[in-house]
């Protein structure tokens, strides 16, 4: 995706099913957990840019002896930052030191058992290291004690909140985060007393009561209670002081979650070959967290995947193929060069199949895998074309066969992205003309007034990236015509369970939609939806409907995407640019078990999704700048 918004935040958690001292033998160090911890973040660093943080938990750890860690950082260099912070308790140790398993847990932070990693990827709030996972609840009470991180965004954060102070709860502040922390945390209280009321007149006393919870405490029944009126897209971690552990899924599996067990690890992450890579383990046993149920791991080591709401229709996030999620899965992999393959047939049309003279190219790096499918797509047309101009040239007695067969599909690399230029000077001219310089140009390559460029790119969101620096900087190749090409359809819609999308009049489609009422002398249909969206919003969140549809409905997909074109075009640009979008239908076939995809199509898979575009069409009739959200 040329332009950065803000995204999928990342999971890992390990249960370490041996002691230390197994590991120290097996692997050569008692920190193997930890670093299997670290790698996993590393691997995922791309759904991070804000800051990481990770806890451990010690199993059966003495009194008086701290059994919780947590070190977080939000520095420019966020996980170097926070690893260093982590291993400089054991950079003076000796060997000796070092190979004492027992020593090591009784004394040093981070040498649990149970772990958990977070890397955040802020979509609103500040990046203050208040804001970066885990979130800890404490207690005096070890079963009490509470971690919670995760990858979510919950639509009715307002509605959770309230709920909280009608329990008598002063929440210290108002997010989805404290919110989720503070809604288990006191549904986790009421458990804990449950058990201690219920066993105290058998003579138990507290210390026996309190080895009774850890064994009995029912981890589905708390996450049942607990999340009974979440709305949102969410995967979320959650370790309970005495060992206990869990990561819950929403009920449409929006976020994405993957694990495996073996005799030695339970391990789950945000993306499952990071899991293959660390743990050196095969694509076909690592297995989804299942869509409205927990994955629970009892301190015995005991696993089990439990259902705590009813499912949803899967509508698992289709922007975590196209672009989000890192390229190496084997599934993603494929399904991006299936995105790529599937424009091969509209953009050979597009160039009326004159390969010669045209050259394919992609930006960014990221559309890298999207665009070997288009390539292989074209090669496909191209065939398709030889034949069918071969049978013409023979029917007709023409020659100039050799040419036919001669014809290549010419794929480049002509964008490169230039690092990051930054830009102190205050004339506004000046600034946007050193914007545009973030992207440079391979020259010689596209010949003057003759070739036709075609690029590219995962989505385009707003479009400004792609007006006021890669157009404006392939137009000094002198291309005959260029057609921008996105592997997504047309981004319509808000999003509300994880993606920083949620201010309506950012997106260039609704900006072109716009356009086009204009054109068309129906400006007034605007203030006719934004009468019914603000009827919709005094419904019931389940009753409402998206009623911004009917915008989009007046116009056929081909013109939204020719004043995209219009709208993304520099001023003084001279070569003709023209924008071909994936089409829903094709990104369904492509994708066919992650069909998530309300910001394309408007089907919110969740009640707060239709509160939420509706409230994003007010904001902006309103002329407000709020979240929808």
């Amino acid at each position: 995706m040329s332009e950065a918004i803000h995204h999928e935040c990342g999971l890992a958690m390990i249960r370490l099913k041996k002691p230390l001292d197994y590991y120290h033998k097996k692997y050569g160090t008692p920190l193997h957990g930890l670093k299997c911890l670290q790698l996993l973040m590393r691997k995922m660093r791309n759904r991070g840019q804000d800051g990481a943080g990770m806890a451990t938990i010690k199993l059966d750890h003495p009194p008086g002896k701290k059994f919780i860690s947590r070190k977080r950082s939000n520095a420019s260099n966020y996980l170097d930052d926070l690893w260093q912070g982590v291993y400089r308790r054991f950079d003076e140790l000796t060997p000796k030191q070092m190979a004492d398993s027992k020593w090591l847990k009784e004394n040093l932070p981070y040498t649990g058992e149970v772990m958990m990693g977070h890397l955040r990827y802020g979509t609103h709030s500040t990046n203050a290291i208040e804001t970066c996972h885990p979130f800890l609840r404490q207690s005096n009470w070890k079963t009490r004690c509470l971690i919670i991180a995760g990858n979510f965004n919950l639509t009715n954060v307002n509605e959770l909140f309230q709920e909280l102070v009608d329990l008598g709860q002063y929440p210290k502040e108002k997010s989805d985060t404290v919110t989720v922390l503070e809604k288990i945390g006191h549904f986790l209280d009421d458990e804990v007393q449950r058990i201690h009321t219920w066993h105290k007149p058998d003579g138990h006393t507290n210390i026996e009561i309190n080895d009774i919870i850890a064994e009995e405490l029912d981890v589905q029944r708390l996450l049942k209670r607990a999340s009974k009126k979440f709305d949102g897209g969410y995967v979320m971690g959650g370790m309970i002081g005495h060992g206990d552990a869990f990561v819950m899924r929403d009920p449409a599996g929006i976020r994405p979650a993957f694990y495996f067990e073996d005799d030695e690890f339970v391990a789950v992450a945000s993306e499952r070959p990071a899991l293959q890579t660390v743990f050196n383990v095969p694509f076909e046993i690592i297995r989804e967290v299942e869509p409205g149920h927990a994955l629970i791991i009892k301190k015995s080591g005991k696993t089990s995947m439990e259902p705590f709401t009813k499912q949803l229709p899967r509508a698992a996030c289709s922007f975590e193929r196209i672009y989000f999620s890192r390229g190496n899965d084997r599934d993603i992999y494929l399904e991006r060069k299936e995105l790529g393959r599937r424009l091969a047939k509209s953009i050979a049309k597009a160039v009326k199949y004159d390969f010669d003279n045209t050259v394919f190219s992609y930006v960014p790096n990221t559309a890298e895998t999207a665009f070997y499918g288009m390539i292989e797509g074209l090669e496909d047309e191209l065939r398709h074309w030889r034949k069918k101009e071969m049978k013409q040239r023979e029917k007709k007695g023409k020659d100039g066969f050799g040419k036919v067969l001669k014809t290549q599909v010419r794929n480049e690399k002509i964008v490169v992205k230039d690092g990051k230029t930054r830009t102190f000077i205050a004339d506004t001219s000046s600034r946007d003309d050193m914007v545009s310089h973030v992207y440079d140009v391979t020259y010689g390559i596209v010949r003057d007034h003759v070739d036709t460029l075609v690029l590219l790119d995962d989505s385009i969101v707003r479009g400004t990236t792609m007006r006021d620096s890669i157009i404006k900087i392939v137009s000094r190749l002198k291309p005959r015509r260029i057609i921008i090409v996105s592997s997504a359809p047309q981004i319509r819609y808000p999003d509300c369970y994880g993606i920083d999308m949620s201010k309506m009049g950012e997106f260039v489609a609704f900006k072109a939609m716009e356009a086009l009422l204009e054109e068309k002398g129906k400006k007034k249909v605007m203030k006719q939806v934004y009468k019914k969206a603000v009827a919709e919003l005094k419904k019931p969140d389940n009753k409402q409907k998206n009623v911004v549809k009917e915008l989009y409905d007046q116009f056929k997909y081909e013109d939204v995407s020719k004043k995209i074109a219009q709208i993304m075009t520099p001023k003084s640009t001279k070569p003709k640019v023209d924008v071909i979008y994936q089409t829903i239908e094709d990104l369904r076939k492509a994708c066919p078990e992650n069909n998530g995809d309300w910001y394309f199509s408007g089907n919110y898979p969740t009640p707060g999704g239709f509160r939420v575009v509706n409230r994003a069409f007010v904001n902006y009739m309103e002329g407000s700048g709020e979240r929808a959200y």
